[in-house]
């Protein structure tokens, strides 16, 4: 390839300039050339999709392949800046979407492992690149001289006649170089650059920190009977990890990336329980070195700076530009609107769950790790429904294939072939390959379901390689969860709320799969964040949806589909417990809120006493309900690029139960309407305003009743 040659060229001139260093030297230099040569990352891969080939990648290969793409690309960037023709949208627009290959290549594929298959290793690497990345995004945006290309350019864009795409990719960069800085004296773009490489590797740490914290938060007993009410697989499961942990004869049981842990709704001994909740409260504020109180800390200081610096308030204001909220103060209107209804129901959930504990005469007021345990039995009693009589319905890869993939072939007309000659970093992913309505290979889809040591928490989607016209690529997303690895010889079987995240997270990868975009700087989910959770949302729906649950619900034993009784059991039960799964929401978005509008200047010496106010001002201190995420472990706002944006949950919900709406008032899971959804939503990217592009879908403006009737909290 011609990539490959130009190294090789580079190399060779470093030799030819080299003629007066020592042998030694010399040596150093084309080992480093040859080493270069042979490095896969330095690579476009020739497997399909352009596909990592991880037989090849090895952890030592990322340090130097991002070294490269840092030169290149700021070699690309320096002939852009100082291309001595005058500007125009081919030169400059069109070259800086095409600068930068070889390093977003490498990012994207160490991403993806340092989310899901990470070590020691490559969290050093992580902490040291961040802020190399953050002073590369800088040498773009705080560039002089290619502000003022962009400028010239902008400044004639009325005259351009640019299509649809092309206006947009304008104004995106235009905006996103004023944003950046572009504007500011030397001086204070120095700052800048120090502050924002700076918060690039607190982040980084952030994340490393809070995933020690976790691992070292498991909570370990050495009595099975304090494990009381827990299915045999999850036993033989804790047993495992607790053997893999180096404490054969215990059992473990690792913390999930949010306050309240799954298993608190079957274990019946309080302390335990307990135990657990206590060990998830507290895992990253222990005073040792994962403790990430000062981190966030002085992330929040710097934001708060570096928002000063840009003339704006705070940087909620600064960040929100952007997004379909516009400001802090519409966000905080529209969340002030949902905490009434969500609390009030949440005070009579608890009222609820306490006169149960009275009845059985416990004796103890209800604290928050009792919630979820006491909760299942009001749900067995009132909806005569027990989760354990529903996983058995409930096999991971049935649900996929024949649930999600089944949703999307109903909708989409997509299909789905499983192969094996896609090389994976871990043996327990699955690969296939997606093909559109008319046969094409539409993308490369990458499933990595079940939880270990070295992965992240939660669940989320992104892309090994983008779609792009311009760039000749189809999309390679991946999905990664992290659900419980079953025993040997066991069927993965998994909860409602697994299954809900099976079609959430998919419903991100469609509307990655289905990018049209010719730039890839619009390309896919490259969407405000307030806009991209609709499609994943969304896509939770159908779930639900008769047809597709009765195709997945099956038994994993005998085969037969799940009774009607019991499937009517679950759709009763969905508002269920919704006062405090909303509030549990709001007060992890309120304090997102809270913590980025504060000034530059405000003293915070507490993390935890901030937190403590902030739930207060915002009337969300409920004593049962915490926060889903604590200040200390809320990765989404310190390391995931959710800050000031957490509350886009809550607001693409509102879309997306209106975009249902108007699917239930037009016909439901047709394959017209699927096309309307794909062709309005789903396959634009950030090519067009998103309140427009969703009344252009719906034709109206997205209304909040919907989401409340789904959660409950408004009569029909």
């Amino acid at each position: 390839m011609i990539k490959n040659i130009s190294i090789l060229l580079t190399g060779v001139l470093l030799i030819s300039l080299a003629a007066c260093r020592s042998n030694s030297e010399r040596r150093t230099t084309m080992e480093d050339s040859v080493n270069l040569a042979s490095n896969p990352l330095m690579h476009v891969s020739t497997l399909p999709f352009q596909a990592p080939d991880f037989t090849k990648i090895k952890n030592s290969d990322f340090a130097p392949a991002f070294d490269e793409g840092f030169k290149e690309q700021r070699a690309e960037i320096d002939s852009i800046a100082n291309n001595p023709e005058q500007p125009t949208f081919e030169n400059t627009l069109v070259a800086l979407e095409k600068s930068g290959q070889l390093l977003r290549r490498v990012n994207a594929i160490f991403n993806m492992l340092a989310g899901a298959n990470t070590d020691s290793v490559l969290q050093k690497l992580n902490e040291e690149v961040s802020p190399k990345l953050a002073a590369q995004t800088d040498a773009i945006f705080l560039n002089d001289k290619l502000f003022e290309r962009v400028k010239k350019i902008y400044q004639k864009k009325n005259e351009l006649k640019l299509d649809i795409e092309s206006a947009k990719l304008l104004e995106f960069y235009y905006f996103k170089f004023e944003q950046s800085g572009a504007d500011l004296s030397s001086q204070d773009k120095e700052k800048l650059k120090k502050l924002n490489e700076e918060e690039a590797g607190l982040s980084a740490k952030y994340t490393n920190q809070l995933l020690a914290a976790a691992q070292a938060g498991a909570y370990f007993t050495n009595n099975k009977e304090t494990l009381k009410g827990l299915a045999e697989g999850t036993l033989n499961s804790a047993s495992q990890d607790a053997e893999a942990a180096g404490k054969k004869g215990q059992w473990m049981l690792p913390l999930q990336n949010t306050t309240q842990q799954p298993l608190l709704q079957s274990l019946e001994n309080r302390q335990t329980r307990q135990q657990l909740f206590e060990a998830s409260w507290s895992r990253a504020e222990k005073g040792d070195k994962n403790d990430t109180r000062q981190t966030i800390l002085r992330i929040a200081e710097i934001r708060a700076e570096k928002a000063e610096l840009l003339g704006f308030p705070n940087y909620a204001a600064w960040n929100l530009q952007d997004q379909m909220a516009k400001t802090p103060e519409a966000v905080r209107d529209f969340l002030k609107k949902l905490v009434p209804a969500a609390t009030a129901k949440a005070r009579k959930e608890a009222a609820d769950l306490q006169a149960l504990i009275d009845k059985e005469k416990g004796g103890f007021r209800l604290q928050p790790y009792d919630w979820d345990y006491y909760a299942e039995k009001i749900r067995k009693e009132r909806y005569d429904l027990d989760e354990t009589q529903l996983k058995p319905y409930f096999e991971l890869y049935t649900v996929l294939e024949k649930g999600v993939f089944y949703a999307a072939n109903q909708l989409y007309g997509l299909t789905f072939k499983q192969r094996n000659d896609i090389p994976v970093y871990n043996s327990d992913m699955r690969v296939y390959t997606v093909y559109d309505k008319d046969g094409s290979e539409l993308a490369l889809f990458y499933c990595d379901y079940f939880k270990r040591d070295n992965k992240s928490g939660g669940a989320w989607m992104s892309n090994v390689v983008e779609q792009s016209k311009l760039l000749g690529t189809k999309p390679a997303i991946y999905n990664v969860c992290n659900f419980t690895k079953p025993a040997p010889g066991e069927p993965a079987l998994i909860s409602f709320d697994d299954v809900t995240t099976l079609f959430h997270e998919f419903g991100h990868a469609l509307h990655g799969m289905f990018a049209d975009q010719t730039y890839p700087s619009l390309s896919g989910t490259s969407v405000a964040r307030d806009f991209v959770e609709l499609p994943s949302q969304f896509n939770e729906h159908w779930a639900l949806e008769p047809k597709v649950f009765s195709n997945y619900a099956i038994h994993c034993k005998t085969g037969k589909p799940m009774p009607k009784d019991l499937v009517e059991k679950i759709k009763k039960s969905q508002t269920f417990n919704q006062g405090y799964a909303f509030t549990e929401i709001l007060a992890a978005a309120s304090l997102d809120m809270e913590w980025h509008t504060i000034k530059a200047g405000d003293a915070i010496k507490s993390v935890d006493e901030f937190e403590t106010n902030a739930l207060k001002r915002t009337n969300l201190a409920l004593e049962q309900v915490p926060p889903r995420y604590r200040s200390s472990y809320f990765l989404h706002i310190w390391g995931n690029g959710y800050a000031a944006g957490y509350y886009a949950y809550s607001w693409a919900e509102m879309l997306d139960n209106d975009a249902y709406q108007w699917f239930k008032e037009n016909g439901g899971m047709t394959r017209a309407n699927g096309q309307r959804f794909r062709d309005k939503i789903l396959s634009r990217g950030n090519t067009e305003e998103y309140n427009q592009m969703y009344y252009d879908f719906s034709g109206r403006k997205p209304d909040i009743k919907p989401m409340l009737k789904k959660r409950g909290l408004l009569e029909e």
